[in-house]
């Protein structure tokens, strides 16, 4: 029986990634997403496409190499054969929030999984959360941490994660204040489901059924082991503002019609 196993991780092998050119220049880039061939190469366009699972991009590579699609002439498609360190480098990434959501609701419905915050608190040190600001303004800083209970009810695995956010800024209004506590409330509630996503594994069977499994990690709390003190990575504002951008330019095809 054909098993296909997805990672809650930026796909990063070749076997995930296809490679697509010969796009005519008659599409722009506000079009379709795409990158401009360099100037040794002829006029137009190249893209490539990652997938969550290999079966689906090696499906999609053989219906679609060959076809004219969106064009007059056919395209190019191929499997990605890159080797280099920095297309590699995104191996062990994990999805944004956003992709975490996408990923779970497609394979397992939107009442195949659910998340609970056990707790959610203010970490800010009092001797630290305030200075005056050489302008007038005042210099702050806001810390925030979440423990969070993912749970597969269907497959009976539970698994917990934590994380800590913390921004740095100058408060000129008593609303930015407010802002800021709103916004750093939701952003340690997505990272702590981030990271509890992280050591899902989704097994896809060939007769389409999925099943969940759980990797054994150092990292990895125990519902027993979550009533002391927890030590996780504080992670800055500057860090969620690229994973926003990046989900926003990235384009993830989970399968083909």
């Amino acid at each position: 029986m054909e098993v296909d196993i997805l990672e809650f991780t930026v796909p990063a092998e070749n076997n995930k990634t296809l490679f697509v050119w010969d796009i005519q220049p008659s599409h722009s880039e506000a079009q379709i997403y795409v990158c401009q061939n360099s100037a040794l190469n002829p006029q137009g366009f190249y893209a490539l496409i990652k997938f969550y699972s290999a079966a689906q991009a090696a499906k999609a590579q053989q219906q679609t190499d060959g076809r004219p699609l969106l064009q007059s002439c056919p395209l190019k498609v191929r499997l990605s054969s890159k080797h280099s360190s920095s297309f590699l480098s995104d191996s062990s990434r994990p999805l944004s929030h956003a992709r975490c959501l996408e990923l779970a609701n497609y394979c397992l419905g939107f009442n195949g999984w659910t998340s609970d915050i056990i707790t959610l608190k203010e970490l800010t040190n009092e001797e630290e959360a305030e200075e005056e600001h050489e302008v007038g303004g005042r210099w702050m800083r806001l810390k925030f941490g979440c423990l969070l209970q993912l749970s597969f009810p269907y497959h009976r695995q539970t698994t917990r994660a934590a994380a800590v956010v913390e921004d740095c800024f100058t408060c000129t209004a008593p609303d930015l204040l407010l802002q800021k506590r709103c916004k750093l409330q939701r952003m340690v509630r997505e990272q702590a489901l981030v990271n509890a996503f992280a050591p899902v594994l989704l097994v896809l069977l060939g007769n389409g059924k999925v099943l969940v499994e759980l990797k054994q990690t150092s990292e990895q709390f125990l519902p027993d082991e979550t009533e002391g003190l927890l030590q996780v990575k504080v992670s800055s504002w500057s860090e969620f503002a690229a994973d926003e951008e990046e989900a926003v330019k990235e384009e993830w095809d989970l399968t083909v019609s």
